[in-house]
């Protein structure tokens, strides 16, 4: 499929969603911001500074935005065959502010964290987060490396008062996307390099079951090697993950029968989100390449996420 290029120049590109009005918010990790762009690119505006590392995105059932705040990465530039510049997140920086989740005010003017940490456990990495009905969420914390030390982490269920926060899933090797499917009866976990998609059997609301690998990520020469970064779910049901060293973006039917890859130009291919009228556009981060492309007319449209704005 043909894409268009909306925003360049990110400074690695992640979170993407669509903001009340058809806006689109993404996160910039390396940048420590929020920044609002018009559908079309014409319109570009830093929403919010957050410091550290800005993850994944989603809007709460009180209109403000959650943020998983990763702490921030250390960072090294290299250039793609092209001679395109492109930069690659490292182990936990010096300046690391520790993991968080932040709320960021409707309007981005207030920027406060609601979570550092969960019974006494800081938190390491968090990632990527997704909103139930009952208008609390679930997010994976990637972790970090330090060192010869990699974090061990798992998933969490929240409720964006700040009223509770709980371990759900634990271990899992750096889970990174999470979504929910249609019906809210499964929970979707990406798990980065081991490029796993795991489902999760919701028995209620913050409490799993069963769980069963729904695919691994599709390989591809010279590398034979992939792995998968943050996803969404689409209406009918199938998975679309951000794939890494296998760039793009692959969607993957409810039982795994199904498995079609989109290519992109970024090997680290970050995030994907549905926006538009009847959610029919997907829009997609390429981290390194500090881009922000959309697939307009996709072949399915998106599932609107709870909380998300408008009736397309």
């Amino acid at each position: 499929m043909e894409y268009r290029t909306v925003a360049e120049g990110i400074e690695f590109a992640e979170g993407p969603l669509e903001l009340p009005g058809g806006d689109i918010l993404f996160t910039e990790i390396r940048g420590g911001r929020l920044t609002r762009v018009s559908p079309d690119g014409s319109r570009r505006e830093t929403f919010a500074e957050t410091g550290g590392g800005p993850n994944g995105a989603a809007i709460g059932p009180d209109g403000a935005i959650y943020v998983t705040q990763n702490g921030g990465f250390e960072w090294s530039e290299g250039r793609t065959s092209g001679g395109e510049r492109t930069i690659l997140p490292g182990p936990r920086p010096t300046g690391y502010i520790g993991g968080q989740i932040q709320r960021v005010s409707a309007d981005g003017a207030e920027v406060t964290t609601v979570y550092r940490e969960c019974e006494g456990e800081p938190l390491k990495g968090p990632n990527d987060l997704v909103f139930d009905r009952e208008g609390n969420f679930y997010f994976t914390d990637h972790g970090k490396r330090h060192g010869r030390t990699q974090d061990i982490t798992g998933v969490f269920y929240a409720s964006p008062s700040g009223d509770f926060i709980r371990e759900i899933i634990f271990p899992l090797e750096r889970p990174n996307g999470i979504g929910l499917s249609p019906d809210e009866r499964t929970l979707y976990v990406a798990e980065t390099p081991t490029g796993r998609l795991w489902a999760f059997d919701i028995e209620a609301p913050g409490q799993v079951g069963g769980r069963r690998v729904v695919a691994t990520a599709p390989v591809a020469p010279p590398h034979q090697f992939a792995m998968w970064d943050s996803l969404c779910v689409d209406a009918e049901g199938n998975v679309i993950v951000a794939t890494i060293i296998n760039g793009g973006v692959t969607s993957i039917s409810p039982d795994g029968a199904r498995v079609e890859h989109y290519p992109l130009p970024d090997r680290i291919t970050t995030n994907a989100c549905f926006a538009g009228p009847g959610l029919r556009t997907l829009y997609v981060t390429l981290g390194s390449m500090g881009k922000l492309v959309a697939f307009d007319g996709w072949p399915t449209a998106g599932l609107r996420l709870n909380f998300q704005a408008g009736e397309g």
